[in-house]
């Protein structure tokens, strides 16, 4: 069995989707010292599940931008993308399985359409969005880093468009000063809610400024298709600076609200998931270091880069925090 080395593999050679798509991968991946060097060996399902595409719509061609001003933006990064196959059979979707390899088949025939996305609370003009008005917000392709609190991490071709264009539509008053969202909760549709793992609904929540920030962005589709069920669909939110569980998935609801929002993981377990979930390699999460990372389809580790290597975008918003306090 002939296995590339990373060394062999140009850091330019994309594999066709359609290959990742089709191809069947033929072991599971062993069980090996370390969680972070096991999830990012675990080999594909047998039958990973296809990408869900709507009828009669076309999304935006990926491309990875390549322009300055699109990589001083942070819209972009000049990183192997990670394979359609990987970010659509590991994921964390509690709401259909707590096994990262299962989430795909459990979602699979999950139903997007129709889909609403209330926005009210402290705006002047509340509103709710169907699925058909937020595809016609100018949708863009952004290749963002995703890192998890467990140690694994993506690049990722998304599509979407940035989460101020909607929040800019219901017009938030002066008393706004956070943004809540909130999952779907419909044990029929998304089988894992019928159990107590969670305190279902799913919700998060951001500061105001950072829920404005460009970079932050509702994501409708990657790879240029429709977002599968796996990976939130029909829209999910990706905050590309913090730890993955704050970019809620297939959201129902967004509020705007004085006071900091309840979120799940703080709820679960205050003492590990602060509000803010900024990706800090010197902060170390109680049960294991964030000091490294593991890229999936990768065999060594990597630095972690302070908030994901978005620090000249955002860093300016926690100017005087303790990171440590403020996690």
């Amino acid at each position: 069995m002939l296995i590339k080395k990373p060394d062999d593999i140009k850091s330019s050679e994309i594999t066709d989707k359609t290959v990742y798509l089709n191809r069947r991968l033929f072991m599971h991946g062993a069980a090996l010292l370390g969680t972070t060097v096991a999830t990012g060996l675990v080999y594909r399902k047998l039958n990973p599940a296809p990408v869900e595409k709507a009828k009669g719509e076309k999304l935006a061609t990926v491309r990875q931008p390549t322009s300055e001003s699109a990589a001083q933006s942070g819209f972009t990064v000049n990183e192997k993308l990670t394979p359609i196959e990987d970010i659509t059979n590991y994921n964390n979707f509690y709401e259909f399985s707590t096994d990262k390899h299962s989430v795909a088949s459990a979602s699979r025939g999950f139903v997007t359409r129709p889909w609403t996305v209330s926005v009210g609370g402290l705006v002047n003009k509340p509103t709710t969005f169907d699925l058909e008005e937020l595809l016609r917000f100018p949708q863009e392709d952004r290749v963002y880093r995703l890192r998890c609190v467990e140690g694994w991490s993506m690049v990722i071709p998304w599509v979407g468009f940035p989460l101020s264009k909607l929040l800019d539509r219901v017009e938030p008053n002066s008393q706004a000063k956070y943004v809540a969202f909130q999952t779907l909760y419909d044990p029929k549709r998304m089988p894992n809610q019928a159990t107590g793992v969670l305190d279902w609904p799913y919700v998060e929540g951001l500061r105001l400024d950072e829920a404005m920030h460009p970079l932050a962005i509702l994501a409708t589709g990657l790879y240029g298709e429709t977002l599968p069920p796996p990976d939130g669909a029909p829209v999910r939110l990706v905050v590309p600076w913090k730890y993955g569980f704050k970019s809620i998935k297939s959201i129902v609801k967004i509020a705007l609200v004085a006071e900091e929002p309840p979120t799940t993981w703080n709820i679960q377990a205050p003492n590990e998931y602060g509000f803010y979930s900024n990706v800090n390699p010197n902060v170390p999460h109680p049960r294991w270091s964030q000091a490294q990372e593991h890229r999936i389809g990768e065999f060594s580790s990597r630095n972690t880069l302070l908030f994901n290597g978005y620090a000249e975008q955002v860093a300016s918003f926690y100017t005087g925090m303790d990171l440590r306090k403020y996690f």
